[in-house]
């Protein structure tokens, strides 16, 4: 299973977990449409549920038997990452005139696919990037 396959999964994985959990999906896979550069990157989810839009990044991780201990998939998150994703959810706010008063956070889904087994074991991380400066 190469890379572009297993993200493919994760994220289907993440879509049904998220709805499970009471959040409406509004965006998967989202660009900004009029600025395009290295600072900018792509969101997997945008969902919501209550008052709070979440943009979600998915890392998803294929795993062996009794390699749960090694599963971090969100490590893969960093700075760079980081950055990319707020700016990118604050063009999402822009573009679809969404006002300061909007509740909007960053949450990680880390997936760990266990083939064999034929399971998945989800880690949510709600609010993981607090720093929109």
């Amino acid at each position: 299973m190469n890379r572009k396959t297993i993200g493919i999964l994760g994220e289907k994985i993440a879509v049904e977990y998220l709805r499970q959990k009471g959040y409406k999906i509004l965006e998967r896979n989202y660009s900004p449409k009029f600025v395009s550069g290295p600072m900018y990157g792509e969101i997997d989810i945008v969902a919501k549920k209550g008052d709070i839009l979440s943009f979600v990044e998915v890392k998803t991780q294929v795993c062996k038997s009794g390699e749960v201990r090694n599963f971090f998939p969100e490590d893969r998150v960093n700075y760079s990452k980081q950055r990319k994703i707020i700016k990118t959810s604050k063009t999402y706010l822009l573009e679809n005139n969404l006002t300061s008063e909007t509740k909007w956070q960053i949450d990680i889904l880390a997936i760990g696919i266990f083939l064999k087994e034929k399971k998945a074991k989800i880690r949510h991380i709600k609010n993981a990037v607090s720093d929109f400066t």
